[in-house]
């Protein structure tokens, strides 16, 4: 199995609409659907680093965990800015606008946000 990762959401219908979003802008896509559970993964096939946005299996209702956050890798700066702008249209709260973030090296580039469960995501290119 590969490495992964499940956030929890609040409403499932409108965390897809927001990832389906938001992923694409950086080649990401759904590779599985099982009830309220969708896997994504670069170019939707599978391999590699899986993202899971679900249902809490224990049926209570989804947080976000504190300290807690997913950093998706982007292929260029540009990708960087349309992931923040595509999660802004979709419900996505700003927690750092896209920028160089020198404490972490001459070349990274990114963004931060809460999802529409507040989930804190990342995404990042580090060129």
């Amino acid at each position: 199995m590969s490495p992964y990762v499940t956030l929890g959401a609040k409403d499932t219908s409108k965390a897809r609409t927001f990832y389906d979003a938001v992923l694409a802008t950086i080649g990401w896509a759904g590779h599985a659907d099982f009830d309220d559970w969708r896997a994504y993964s670069a170019g939707g096939t599978g391999e590699g680093f899986v993202c899971w946005i679900v249902s809490p299996f224990n049926g209570e209702a989804a947080t976000a965990g504190n300290g807690t956050m997913v950093s998706f890798p982007a292929r260029s700066p540009a990708e960087v800015d349309a992931f923040y702008m595509t999660a802004l249209a979709h419900g996505a709260t700003d927690e750092g606008a896209p920028g160089p973030r020198k404490a972490y090296g001459p070349n990274w580039y990114a963004a931060y946000l809460r999802d529409p469960t507040g989930n804190k995501i990342a995404v990042y290119h580090n060129g």
